[in-house]
């Protein structure tokens, strides 16, 4: 007896399961079960072994992968076939979540920073999580011994692989998986299960077509040709997985981004029609989709803690949210900031120390405030002993 989303149930083979049921009718009844628990699309698979796993293998071999590499390399072997998720695996069940949100309540100006759509509102793991989990309870209820098991970021299974093979979109050139019907702003979920469905068609044509929209659109270069991305340089790597210094080249590119970038999707020809989406977890804490810079840099670790507990903002864990922060005041220099600014140049993180200097040297490239910015990074020069922010600081004219 084993315990799956806190339901008992035992092994059964898949032809036992399937021999006492219509998987015709139990398809159809889960697809209304999962619409009726929020889900916006649901398309099945019967193939386990994604078809462009060679692929990423050598997009990692290309060290492509930026800082998730080490994760993606030491889960290379499990990620080759759905069976390392769920022994016996027959059907792969994948959901689409829309997830976009009052999309002309864009808060821009100065000293604000951008968050990338699905990160408005609350974390949306533990939603789906959640929604996984009951949809998989409901299947073992219909189909008694049988074995599912959701995943939502969890395991290392190419969800953009088997979503395609199960009809609900094709990869664009951006790497995003589309929906003819829906664009892009949606999250996939997938559910394994042992029991035989029927699958669906998947969508063969490449619609994106001669549109190089994204390409000629990202700010830093990262999509380097059609469907080839390089986290290196993707402003969503490096505002959520990077947590060190980032790149000097990279960083004018970096905007006012602060977590996650949406350039590539918003640009998409097909997201111009996109669904929107009324679910209460997604829609921006507060009201705000964009956040004070000088909010941020004035946190403290239990303030951050506080602040950003239950949203993706605690994904890059704080010194990655102020030295982007930081960043973006370099991009976009705004004296009313400029008091945490330099206070950010005292932060016990070094990483958050540079990028501060960063900005406050760019901030005197643009005529803003220049004596004081001079001032302030003399005086954090006469007593910084990290040798890569001392780095900064004399760049920046310290």
């Amino acid at each position: 007896m084993l315990h799956q989303f806190g339901q008992p149930f035992c092994f059964m083979q898949p032809s036992q399961t399937a021999a006492a049921f219509d998987p015709a009718a139990i398809a159809a009844a889960l697809r209304d079960e999962a619409l009726r628990l929020g889900f916006s699309r649901v398309g099945i698979n019967d193939i386990t072994v994604p078809p462009h796993h060679g692929h990423f293998r050598n997009w990692l071999a290309r060290g492509l992968a930026g800082a998730t590499s080490p994760w993606l390399e030491r889960h290379e072997p499990l990620r080759r076939s759905a069976e390392a998720i769920l022994d016996g695996v027959q059907s792969i069940v994948m959901l689409a979540t829309d997830h976009a949100t009052a999309p002309q309540a864009i808060e821009q100006g100065q000293g604000r920073g951008r968050v990338a759509r699905y990160a408005w509102g609350d974390d949306y793991h533990e939603l789906l999580r959640d929604r996984s989990n009951s949809l998989g309870a409901w299947l073992e209820a219909r189909v008694p011994g049988c074995r599912t098991r959701g995943v939502v970021d969890s395991a290392p299974i190419a969800e953009r692989d088997f979503a395609q093979l199960a009809g609900l979109g094709w990869v664009g050139k951006n790497t995003m998986l589309i929906d003819p019907a829906a664009g892009s702003y949606f999250l996939l979920t997938a559910l394994l299960t042992d029991v035989v469905l029927p699958a669906n068609i998947p969508i063969q044509t490449d619609h994106c077509g001669t549109c190089t929209a994204c390409l000629d659109a990202c700010p830093t270069g990262a999509i380097l040709e059609p469907r080839v991305l390089d986290a290196n340089r993707c402003i969503s790597s490096l505002t959520v997985e990077e947590r060190g210094p980032v790149a000097r080249d990279l960083r004018a590119g970096m905007g006012d981004w602060i977590l996650g970038c949406d350039v590539c999707q918003e640009v998409c020809p097909w997201n111009r029609h996109a669904p929107g989406s009324v679910e209460p977890s997604f829609q921006p804490r507060g009201g705000d989709t964009t956040l004070s810079l000088a909010s941020i840099l004035r946190m403290g670790k239990r303030e951050f803690r506080t602040h950003f507990k239950g949203t993706a903002l605690v994904r890059p864990k704080r010194v990655g949210l102020l030295r982007s922060a930081a960043i973006a005041l370099g991009n976009h220099p705004h004296p009313p900031s400029f008091e945490p600014l330099v206070a950010a140049l005292d932060d016990d993180e070094p990483v958050v120390r540079g990028a501060a200097a960063w900005a406050l040297g760019r901030w005197i490239s643009a005529g803003v405030l220049e004596a004081d910015c001079q001032s302030a990074l003399a005086r954090r020069r006469e007593i910084e002993t990290d040798a890569d922010v001392n780095a900064e600081l004399i760049a920046a004219g310290g």
